[in-house]
């Protein structure tokens, strides 16, 4: 039997973030400080600021990116992190934005 808790470890974590960047160079260094962080925290972007095409309501954003972690406790621990604190501080110089984090679904494997 799976408890709640061991279950809802076992989700992987989706980040969405919609970035407005009002300086590019100090959002670059953003980029380059936060990619080893994200990595060594098990997570990695899924989409990185490609095209993008709203379908319906009015949503726009100028940039888009997606992560994904094996756990929100994951997300959680990186995102409250000392290390990331720092860099977060200059991604809010460089940019606004809105983060959305949403638990995924496991995977079932057939017997």
């Amino acid at each position: 039997m799976t408890t709640a808790s061991s279950s809802e470890s076992a989700r992987p974590y989706y980040l969405i973030f919609d970035a407005d960047i009002h300086d590019s160079a100090r959002y670059e260094t953003y980029a380059q400080q936060v990619q080893p962080l994200i990595e060594s925290a098990g997570g990695r972007f899924l989409v990185q600021g490609g095209a993008s095409h709203v379908y319906e309501g009015d949503w726009d954003p100028p940039r888009i990116a997606v992560l994904e972690f094996p756990s929100k406790q994951a997300w959680d621990s990186f995102y409250f992190s000392e290390a990331y604190e720092a860099v977060k501080t200059i991604r809010h110089e460089a940019s606004t934005g809105r983060l959305v984090g949403v638990e995924g679904v496991t995977q079932s494997v057939d017997p």
